[in-house]
């Protein structure tokens, strides 16, 4: 793949069906990542059931964007259940955590800071 391709790992020019582009496997989290840079990534997920990313923090802000079941996010001391269709913002440097208490898939959309020169 030559260096001016910016998203990777899904074909291009051709209607995709994200859902589809990510299988769930059992007693994992899966993903696929479609671009990483120091200023954006954009992943897709599928956890199966009681998996989950355990509390942490990320210098930028977060989207998540639920495709298929639905996952409890836990953002500081708040949480929330996010069904298919939803999306929500997990703000820069807050902690936050996903749990999958049924599978669910998701995009991540991570929107860094510049670094400063």
């Amino acid at each position: 793949m030559s260096e001016s391709v910016l998203i990777k790992n899904i074909d291009f020019s051709t209607p995709q069906n994200l859902v589809n582009l990510v299988d769930y496997e059992s007693g994992r989290v899966v993903s696929r990542t479609f671009a990483q840079s120091d200023r954006l990534s954009l992943t897709l997920f599928a956890f199966d059931k009681e998996e989950e990313i355990s509390m942490h923090t990320t210098s930028g802000d977060a989207m998540v964007h639920i495709l298929d079941g639905e996952g409890l996010i836990t953002i500081g001391d708040n949480q929330s259940v996010v069904k298919a269709g939803e999306v929500i913002v997990m703000p820069a440097d807050i902690p936050h955590a996903l749990f999958a208490e049924k599978q669910f898939k998701m995009l991540l959309i991570v929107v860094k800071r510049p670094k400063e020169a």
